[in-house]
C-alpha cells in the first residue's frame, strides 16, 4: 500500500503513542520527521512496545489528522479493537523486522532439545552418552512470514530438507515443498523437527492439538517460537506423558506467562522460555530501522514495509 508523496521538504508530522524514548525519536529524526503533541495534527502514530493499547482507537478517534499507524510487534491481535474502528488508516506492523533473533531462538531451542540439554542441565551425575545430529533431518516450518523464511535459511545450512506450510501454496525457494495447512496431517508424520511461526489467528488457532501431535513420530520435536495459541498445550503435556513426542521447546505459551506449577514445568522433555526470542534490547534498534525506513517511504510515496493484512490477521 502507498502513500500520497509529501511537498519536497516537508517533515513528517509524527506523533508517538507510549513513552517517547530515545531509540525511537532518533529513528524518527533519521527518517526526516519531525515529533509533534496529538493536538499538532500528526500525520503518523508510531507506538513504542510499551504503549497503553487500551487508548489506541480513542487516540485514533480524536485525531483524524492520523494516516499511518506503525505498529511495534509482528503479532496484531492486542490491536484488533483500532484495527477494526480504524480500516481508513495505513497500518503497519514489525512484522519481518525480528526475524534474525528469533529464528536464532529456535534454532537454539531444536538444538538444545536434540542434544538433550535440558536433562543435562538438571543433571547431578554423569549420565549416559545421548544426543541426536540436526545434519539432515527432516523439517517442517509451519508459517513463512520473516521468521519463517529465515529459520527455513537457518536449517539448510544444516543439509536439512524442509517443508513448509502457509497460508497460500506460493512456492517458498529452498523449501523441498510448499503446501498449505489443509495439508498439514501429511507433513508431520515425516517430520523429525516441526516449528511453529505462524500468525495466530482465528483460522490458526490450536492449529497443532491432539490429532497433529499424534501423527508424529515418537522422536520428533515441536519449537513454537509464534504465539502459544498455535498449540493446544494440554495436548503437548499429554503428548510428552504419553512418548508421543520426544520434547517440546516453547518460547510461547497458553495461558503466558506459564503459571507456577503448571504440569509443562515438570515434564523433563520441554524447555521452557520466557518470550525471550526478541527482548527488548534486541529488538529496539530493530524497530527503529523498521520507523526510519517507512518514514522515508511515507514521505515519498512509496510502499510501506510491514503492511497489516486485516482480514487474514497479520
Amino acid at each position: 500500500m502507498t502513500t500520497a508523496p509529501l511537498n519536497s521538504g516537508t517533515p513528517v508530522r509524527v506523533a508517538i503513542h507510549g513513552e517517547p524514548l530515545p531509540f525511537l525519536t532518533a529513528a524518527i529524526e533519521a527518517g526526516g520527521g519531525a515529533i509533534v503533541g496529538l493536538g499538532e495534527q500528526p500525520e503518523a502514530l508510531i507506538l513504542d512496545h510499551g504503549n497503553p493499547k487500551k487508548e489506541l482507537t480513542a487516540v485514533l478517534d480524536s485525531t483524524p489528522s492520523i494516516r499511518w499507524v506503525q505498529l511495534p510487534s509482528a503479532g496484531i491481535e492486542a490491536y484488533t479493537d483500532a484495527l477494526t474502528a480504524h480500516p481508513e488508516k495505513v497500518w503497519t506492523s514489525a512484522k519481518g523486522a525480528y526475524a534474525k533473533p528469533v529464528a536464532e531462538h529456535a534454532l537454539a531451542l531444536t538444538l538444545a532439545l536434540l542434544r538433550h540439554l535440558p536433562e543435562r542441565a538438571r543433571a547431578r551425575s554423569w549420565g549416559e552418552s545421548a544426543g541426536t545430529s540436526l545434519h539432515g533431518l527432516r523439517g517442517l516450518v509451519i508459517g513463512a512470514g520473516g521468521v519463517g523464511l529465515e529459520t527455513l535459511r537457518l536449517f539448510r545450512c544444516f543439509d536439512m530438507e524442509v517443508d513448509v506450510v502457509r497460508r497460500t501454496p506460493t512456492a517458498v525457494p529452498g523449501a523441498r515443498s510448499t503446501t498449505t495447512p489443509a495439508h498439514l496431517a501429511e507433513l508431520l508424520p515425516a517430520a523429525d523437527v516441526v516449528v511453529v511461526s505462524a500468525a495466530l489467528t482465528l483460522d490458526t488457532s490450536k492449529l497443532i492439538g491432539a490429532p497433529e501431535l499424534g501423527l508424529m513420530k515418537p522422536s520428533a520435536i515441536v519449537v513454537n517460537i509464534a504465539r502459544g495459541g498455535l498449540l493446544d498445550t494440554d495436548s503437548v503435556v499429554e503428548a510428552l506423558r504419553a512418548g508421543t513426542i520426544a520434547g517440546a521447546a516453547l518460547d510461547v505459551t497458553d495461558p503466558e506467562p506459564l503459571p507456577d506449577g503448571h504440569p509443562l514445568w515438570d515434564e523433563p522433555h520441554a524447555l521452557i522460555t520466557p518470550h525471550a526470542a526478541d527482548t527488548l534490547e534486541m529488538i529496539r534498534p530493530l524497530l527503529g530501522e523498521r520507523v526510519t525506513e517507512n518514514l522515508k517511504r511515507f514521505a515519498a510515496g512509496e510502499q510501506l514495509e510491514g503492511v497489516v493484512d486485516a482480514a487474514a490477521g497479520y
